[in-house]
C-alpha cells in the first residue's frame, strides 16, 4: 500500500472516530432514556426494628403535643402578646393535664396546646416546679383527647439501650429521633441552685423546641422529660439530657393536687464544698440551723459565730456515706415529706447518730 493511502486510511479513521464522539451523546439520550414512568422495584418487608419503631410512633406521637407560651411584649398596646415561647409536652391524664418544662412556659401569660391533629386549645397553668424544670399545663374545653403515655421506670435502665423521643423541634411538630442512653446518673442544675440527680444522657437529637417532650424506651413507655442539650452552637450535638421518670411520677401528682411541691429538707445551711475542701473535712459542714426547723429541734449544731469554731459535719444518712450536700439532697428526696433521716455527725471529733424529722422547706 502506497504511502498516501495510508494517510488517507488514518485520517478516515479519525474523522469516523470523531465523528462517532461527537454523535454518541445524541444517540444514548434518544435510544434510552426513559419517556415514561419507571416501574417501581418491590422493597420487600420492613425489618423488624423498623416496624417496631413506626408502631411505637403510631402509639405514642398523639398523645405529644405542641406548647406555645404567649408573653407581653411590651408593647404599647395593653394586651400585647408575642408567642416568644415553644415547646413540646404530653398528656399525662384523661383530665387534660400535660405536662412540660417549667421553663417553657415560665412568665406566661396566655397557653396554648396544639394536638397532633392541628386542633388549638387554650390552656392553663396548673402549677411548676421549678427545681426540677417541670410544670403541668391543662387544656380547656377539650371534647376528646388521646390516651396517655404509658409509664416505664427509671430505676432500672441501661446505657446502650435504645431510646425515642418525639417532640416539636424549631417549630417542627411530630418529629421523631432515635439513640441511645449514653450515660445514667448525670447531675443537672435547676433553678434555685438546686441539682436533679440521676439525669438521663442521650445521643438522641434534642433540639430547642423538644423542651418537655417524652423519652421514650423501646416498649413506648415514658422513661424521662427531655429538658435540655449541651451543645457550644445551641443545636445538637449528640449530648442531650433527660429528667428521670421515677422524680416525674413523683412531681406531677403534686402539682395536679396542689399546684406545687413540697422540698423535703431538715432546715440547715451548708458550707459550700469548696470551703468543705479548704478545711479538709470530707462531709457536710452545719453553718446553721433555721429556727423552729427540724434540725434545732434536734440539737444539730451550726458553725459558732462568736469564735468561728466547727459545729456538727454530716458524714453519712441512713448509712450512705455522705461527702457534698448533693448526696444530703438525693436522700432526702427520697424519703419525702413526712419522714425521718438518721444522720451520722462528726462533732467533737467523735460521731454520733441523731434521728431527724424532715420537713417542706420551700414554704420557710
Amino acid at each position: 500500500m502506497r504511502r498516501g493511502s495510508l494517510v488517507q486510511l488514518v485520517i478516515l479513521a479519525l474523522g469516523i472516530a470523531i465523528l462517532a464522539m461527537l454523535v454518541l451523546p445524541y444517540a444514548r439520550y434518544h435510544l434510552l432514556s426513559q419517556t415514561a414512568q419507571r416501574p417501581i422495584t418491590p422493597r420487600g418487608d420492613l425489618s423488624s426494628l423498623e416496624q417496631s419503631t413506626i408502631s411505637l410512633f403510631e402509639r405514642a406521637s398523639p398523645s405529644v403535643v405542641q406548647i406555645v407560651a404567649m408573653r407581653d411584649a411590651g408593647g404599647f398596646v395593653a394586651g400585647d402578646e408575642t408567642a416568644t415561647g415553644t415547646g413540646t409536652g404530653f398528656l399525662w391524664d384523661a383530665a387534660g393535664n400535660i405536662v412540660t418544662n417549667a421553663h417553657v412556659v415560665q412568665n406566661a401569660t396566655r397557653l396554648a396546646v396544639r394536638t397532633s391533629e392541628g386542633t388549638i386549645y387554650n390552656a392553663e397553668l396548673v402549677g411548676a416546679a421549678p427545681g426540677y424544670d417541670l410544670a403541668v399545663v391543662r387544656v380547656l374545653n377539650f371534647v376528646s383527647l388521646p390516651a396517655p403515655l404509658p409509664l416505664g421506670t427509671s430505676a432500672d435502665l441501661k446505657v446502650g439501650q435504645l431510646v425515642f423521643a418525639i417532640g416539636n423541634p424549631f417549630g417542627l411538630d411530630q418529629t421523631l429521633t432515635t439513640g441511645v442512653i449514653s450515660a445514667l446518673k448525670r447531675r443537672m442544675p435547676t433553678a434555685g441552685g438546686r441539682e436533679i440527680a440521676d439525669v438521663i444522657q442521650t445521643d438522641a437529637a434534642i433540639n430547642p423546641g423538644n423542651s418537655g417532650g417524652p423519652l421514650l424506651d423501646s416498649a413506648g413507655r415514658l422513661i424521662g422529660v427531655n429538658t435540655a442539650i449541651l451543645s457550644p452552637s445551641g443545636t445538637s450535638a449528640g449530648i442531650g439530657f433527660a429528667i428521670p421518670v421515677d422524680v416525674v411520677n413523683r412531681v406531677v401528682p403534686e402539682l395536679i393536687k396542689s399546684g406545687r411541691v413540697r422540698t423535703p429538707g431538715i432546715g440547715i445551711v451548708a458550707a459550700s464544698e469548696a470551703v468543705a475542701s479548704r478545711a479538709g473535712i470530707d462531709g457536710v459542714i452545719i453553718v446553721q440551723t433555721m429556727p423552729n426547723s427540724p434540725a434545732a429541734k434536734a440539737g444539730l449544731r451550726g458553725v459558732d459565730p462568736r469564735t468561728g469554731a466547727i459545729g456538727d459535719v454530716i458524714v453519712a444518712a441512713d448509712g450512705k456515706r455522705i461527702r457534698k450536700l448533693s448526696d444530703l439532697t438525693d436522700i432526702l428526696e427520697r424519703i419525702g415529706v413526712p419522714g425521718q433521716i438518721r444522720l451520722t455527725i462528726l462533732r467533737d471529733g467523735s460521731e454520733r447518730t441523731i434521728t431527724v424529722e424532715t420537713a417542706d422547706i420551700s414554704q420557710r
